[in-house]
């Protein structure tokens, strides 16, 4: 990661098939999924988090902000988070909170191509074996992903709008990585294969 990348991770979500508790909070090893994340987002300009839940620790040097309203979404929520960048840099690396396997993905999918010289290119993005797409496991050409929410403004509001929607008619390059990278924790089920430690719900969260 250079100074040519922000970083946007995403920390919200009801997260009801967790019970509601706090994925970010989940440990994989000895650090916390939301740990994960900033590791795997060292050295970008600027790091922002979003739906960072109250009473949570940011991490040092982040920016915070949420998505408005609350729970209306990842596309709102990324547009929450590159509304929170002052001086944006050209790329951007989206990144949800709830990958153990974050810093390895994140460095997998960089070496996967060179985008930066490519004018044609809008980003990278992850796809595991089986060809699904992981929209959240990706580095995007900023002002890419600004035309295409100015897009979506402009037919109304983003809330509960698709990730596939956002990226429609983007030139991506997908590249392929190991399922254990892309893995990431939606269930109960999910956590005890992935070996991740589930924490309570978090009743003020």
């Amino acid at each position: 990661m250079g100074p040519d990348v922000d970083a946007v991770l995403l920390a919200g979500g009801r997260a009801s098939r967790v019970d509601g508790a706090d994925k970010t909070a989940f440990t994989s090893g000895d650090a916390t999924l939301l740990d994960r994340a900033v590791d795997a987002s060292t050295g970008a300009r600027t790091l922002v988090v979003v739906g960072l839940r109250e009473g949570r620790v940011p991490p040092a040097g982040a920016l915070l902000t949420r998505e408005e309203p609350a729970w209306s979404g990842p596309v709102a929520a990324l547009a929450a988070g590159l509304d929170a960048v002052g001086d944006a840099a050209p790329w951007t690396l989206v990144l949800a909170c709830d990958l153990p396997r974050a810093p390895e993905a994140v460095q997998a999918l960089l070496s996967g191509g060179d985008v930066a010289g490519d004018d044609r290119r809008d980003g990278l993005l992850a796809v595991d074996s089986g060809g699904r797409r992981q929209p959240l496991l990706g580095l995007y050409r900023t002002g890419a992903l600004e035309t295409r929410l100015a897009t979506l403004r402009a037919d109304g509001p983003l809330a509960d709008l698709s990730l596939r929607r956002l990226l429609d008619g983007l030139d991506l390059l997908e590249v392929s990585l190991p399922d254990e990278f892309c893995a990431d924790v939606d269930t109960v089920a999910d956590a005890d294969r992935l070996g991740v430690v589930r924490h309570e719900p978090d009743a003020t969260g």
